[in-house]
């Protein structure tokens, strides 16, 4: 069977499982065995096995969860007992068959490392007290009616127990500020990434805008142009509908086709207008839930063949703040109008406010097909529409809107799956 991996994985996955370090720990550590000098195989064994497991522990799954990680550092510290016991064989020092005579005694700082690093400050002195512990239980194993004690050698004892505890201090210090360093990083990354989002937000909004604004002043300009022959069209319409005789039914008929093409064509340079000329907003202090259920009626009683269930999910903690009541309405009656229109029949929107960092959201969340990535940015532009007899300033009117109210839109899509438009309102506007 061939392998499905991208060119390089193998050779990442391979270098992540045996790094530099990992080789260089285990020649050290066979240069510990070959530096015995009693050359002994149970202690080239208890070496290697130490070796082994420093080396794999962090790189099994099974270990990553606090509690694998401490059963990981044990079995190192019960390693390093059984090692130190069996080498302090040393008569010399007057400790007799014990492990106090060994040699190895500082292989205690390998699970004391491994504590510091993993487990956290109380982790850490845990391990480093388990391991003082385990360094001075091996006076059990002392035949002190044997064995007579060479002045000062408590005094050692207690100095070398001391040392262990010092090291593993400072290594929990250092092992601190890394930690403390890594948090430091990962949130300034975080925040980073936030920006950097906000910042791509603004340079759309600020494209956006100059589109809007090029885009308002080339249609008040037209609109202005067509109202006057659009008025005497109509008027021209009306005088041959009531000169032409009554058995001329065609004349009639072409006369009110006419007249009510006029009537379309004159809305749409009232929403040209409306999209051009400059707001003033009525800023009120007024209800968002209350304003969210007429503009539900408004859809409800308008859009009756679209059969859509709106679930309502309303903040309880986002008092009355100053807004525009009747043009956040013609917003939000825009959004859900566009997500029933989207939705299959018998489908649900949920319409959802929150307060967010001083501003009010309100997301309108559907489950239709999605939109395009392609055309996700274009969405918001005057006269770009999918909708085979739409004009395409809904949305361009709907962006207007909520830029004049000092907030801001986010469109999230996943085609296939639905769309959430939010709108961000900011609580408190400025003066």
């Amino acid at each position: 069977m061939r392998s499905h991996l991208a060119p390089g994985e193998s050779t990442t996955s391979w270098t992540r499982l045996v790094r530099p370090q990992d080789v260089l720990l285990l020649v050290l550590f066979a240069g510990l065995a070959a530096a015995s000098p009693t050359r002994d195989a149970h202690e080239i064994v208890l070496l290697l096995a130490l070796a082994a497991v420093q080396i794999a522990g962090p790189k099994i799954p099974a270990l990553g969860t606090a509690r694998g990680k401490v059963l990981w550092i044990v079995l190192e510290m019960l390693l390093a007992y059984v090692l130190i016991g069996h080498s302090g064989r040393d008569r010399e020092h007057g400790w007799g068959e014990s492990g106090l005579t060994s040699n190895y005694y500082p292989i205690l700082l390998l699970p004391m490392i491994s504590a510091a690093t993993y487990l956290g400050v109380v982790g850490s002195w845990l391990i480093t007290l388990l391991c003082c512990g385990a360094w001075v239980s091996f006076l059990l194993f002392v035949n002190f009616k044997e064995v007579e004690l060479v002045p000062g050698q408590g005094r050692i004892l207690v100095m070398w127990t001391l040392l262990l505890a010092v090291v593993g201090n400072l290594v929990n210090v250092l092992a601190e500020a890394m930690r403390l360093q890594s948090a430091n990083y990962r949130r300034a990354a975080e925040e980073l990434a936030e920006a950097n989002r906000n910042l791509n937000e603004a340079e759309a909004a600020v494209r956006r805008s100059d589109r809007l604004a090029a885009l308002g002043q080339l249609s008040a300009g037209l609109a202005h142009e067509l109202r006057n022959p659009l008025g005497t069209i109509r008027a021209s319409a009306e005088m041959l509908s009531r000169s032409v005789p009554p058995d001329n039914e065609v004349a009639r008929e072409v006369a009110g086709f006419i007249a009510s093409e006029v009537d379309r064509s004159n809305s749409l340079v009232t929403r040209f207008l409306d999209f051009a000329r400059p707001m003033q907003l009525k800023l009120a202090p007024a209800d968002l839930g209350e304003v969210l259920d007429r503009a539900v009626a408004l859809v409800e009683r308008d859009a009756p063949q679209h059969r859509v269930t709106v679930y309502k999910n309303y903040s309880p903690d986002l008092p009355p703040f100053p807004f525009d009541a009747e043009l956040m309405e013609r917003v939000f009656y825009n959004l859900l109008l566009n997500a029933a229109q989207a939705s299959e029949e018998g489908g649900a929107i949920t319409l959802k406010t929150r307060r967010v960092d001083g501003t009010a959201e309100v997301a309108v969340i559907d489950r239709g097909p999605g939109i395009d990535p392609k055309i996700k940015e274009q969405i918001f532009n005057p006269f770009f529409t999918t909708k085979s007899n739409g004009v395409g300033l809904g949305l361009a009117i709907v962006s207007k809107i909520v830029d004049e109210h000092g907030g801001r839109m986010a469109v999230e899509s996943e085609p296939g799956k639905g769309s959430i438009f939010r709108v961000f309102l900011p609580i408190q506007q400025k003066t």
